[in-house]
């Protein structure tokens, strides 16, 4: 593993991998251990979008791990592309640190600092791809679930990069996945038909929520509204009327169901306060597994390259 850019990229078994490896180093730090396996190596953290989770996990995966990360804000460089090429800054930061992270709007920036860039490339957040986010969900259900294999994940909302994402884990790992999303706002049929193609009838769509709950392990939402597109924000709220979860679609599922939000939730719309709170909520877990698959992925990429 070159980089982490997307989830189709990777095999099974590098994902299992990622995954054994984020479980062995909660349990260590949990336990006060220190694996200083980065020390002396540099992170440029590149940020097109604002962030909490993104910024802090990594920034304390990198931390913890002995190594140093850098935050870079769009304006701190006259914007990623703007004042200069990305080629540019892929081989210039190449030159300076061991890894790049970048949370950006086109999933195309990221592939360009991946080509050019002679030091591992991850994919904080794209348009495209939210492999980070999938990532730790699945490290999540693991926990809650005792497996991964023959699970079902009913996503209620936008067919969006988190989405995509979790369709494709859902390939590679076993599980099953129901996408519930108003009409014109559905998963791309080149996404479903990827994943169906790893596994046959990994996903299927549907405009009705109801039927997407049935039997599933994990409801899981999203904002209907997302970086980016706050021009819509009336129009969408209006067009997923009918999408939100709370406790009637909640009745729908099976009474194990957990209920998953990679947030910032904003409760009312997507999801209602009661749901986010209640006893089968696991979304401050996905949350904190975000720091635990990070620490992984650093340690998976950067602890094996080249000194600068």
């Amino acid at each position: 593993m070159e980089n982490f850019l997307s989830i189709y990229d990777c095999t099974a078994s590098q994902l299992n991998e990622l995954l054994q490896l984020s479980s062995e180093l909660k349990k260590l730090y949990k336990a006060g251990g220190r694996d200083l396996c980065l020390a002396g190596k540099a992170l440029a953290m590149l940020f097109e979008k604002v962030s909490l989770r993104t910024r802090i996990s990594f920034q304390i995966a990198m931390t913890d791990l002995g190594g140093y990360p850098i935050y870079i804000k769009p304006e701190d460089i006259g914007g990623i592309g703007k004042r200069e090429p990305v080629k540019d800054m892929a081989r210039v930061l190449s030159r300076y640190v061991d890894g790049i992270m970048a949370r950006t709007f086109e999933h195309d920036t990221l592939v360009e600092l991946a080509r050019f860039a002679e030091v591992p490339v991850i994919n904080a957040l794209s348009d495209f791809s939210h492999p980070c986010q999938a990532m730790a969900d699945v490290l999540t259900i693991g926990e809650h679930c005792g497996k991964l294999a023959g699970l079902k994940i009913a996503y209620i909302g936008d067919g969006n990069n988190v989405a995509r994402s979790l369709v494709f884990a859902c390939a590679k790992l076993g599980m099953k996945m129901a996408v519930a999303s108003p009409a014109g706002y559905e998963l791309d049929a080149d996404s479903v038909a990827k994943a169906n193609g790893i596994a046959a009838d990994t996903v299927i769509q549907t405009n009705a929520p109801a039927d997407a709950v049935i039997d599933a392990d994990i409801v899981y939402t999203d904002t209907w509204v997302s970086m980016g597109q706050e021009d819509e924000k009336k129009q969408r709220i209006k067009d997923f009327e009918g999408f939100q979860v709370n406790a009637e679609l909640m009745k729908l599922a099976p009474a194990k169901a957990r209920v998953m939000h990679c947030l910032p939730a904003y409760r009312g719309l997507e999801i209602t306060d009661e749901t986010a709170e209640a006893e089968n909520s696991i979304i401050f877990d996905q949350a904190e597994n975000r720091l635990h698959f990070q620490r992984a992925l650093l340690k998976k990429l950067l602890s094996d390259n080249r000194e600068r």
